[in-house]
């Protein structure tokens, strides 16, 4: 199984090094032919208005789109996530707008004030351990099932084939998001539409 993170800026290795725990092979995606060549992608946390930039001047953005609106499997956290929403508030920055989601960025404040807490995930039989940094939050999802929450605010949140978080699970040893991730991809390009027909394990 072929696991792409795009590798454009941002935290590309950590999410290599997840996936490979998790038994699958990554492989960096900066180009069409490297996209043709998985069956998910993640995108990773970094700086969302130059990874947004980036894509739309290598014109990935519009084959990503393409592979989406297809089923298939994305994976987008922090930045990722920004990029994904539909609505990024204050913001014109280029983006996917794959998921029907307001999103705030950076609203968690600055690097200093990055911290870490354990949330509850629907279907996990424990806890995980969520590390936030410069984080943005979710303020309003349409047609979204809310996976996990914190301060009453959503943060993993998935439609289809969509799946984003606010928090960074490359960065801890839990491989469990990972692991969903890639049993998802492993479903291949029939994903259901309706998120709440698919049990979380």
């Amino acid at each position: 199984m072929r696991i792409g993170v795009l590798a454009l800026q941002g935290d590309v290795e950590e999410h290599c090094r997840k996936i490979k725990e998790c038994k699958a092979e990554p492989v960096l995606v900066r180009s069409d032919s490297e996209l043709k060549s998985v069956s998910g992608l993640i995108i990773p946390g970094g700086e969302s208005t130059t990874i947004g930039l980036l894509l739309k001047k290598s014109g990935l953005d519009k084959k990503i789109i393409e592979r989406a609106k297809k089923g298939m499997a994305i994976y987008g956290t922090c930045a990722g996530a920004i990029l994904i929403a539909k609505v990024i508030i204050g913001s014109k920055q280029p983006r996917l707008g794959l998921l029907d989601i307001t999103i705030r960025r950076n609203d968690y404040g600055r690097q200093i004030d990055s911290f870490e807490a354990d949330i509850e995930i629907k279907g996990f039989n424990h806890k995980l351990r969520a590390i936030f940094i410069r984080s943005p939050v979710i303020e309003k999802v349409n047609n979204t099932q809310v996976l996990s929450t914190f301060n009453n605010k959503p943060v993993l949140v998935r439609n289809g084939n969509i799946l984003i978080s606010t928090f960074h699970p490359e960065l801890t040893t839990d491989k469990r998001i990972h692991n969903y991730f890639i049993r998802e991809v492993q479903k291949g390009d029939k994903i259901p539409p309706n998120f709440s027909q698919i049990p979380l394990k």
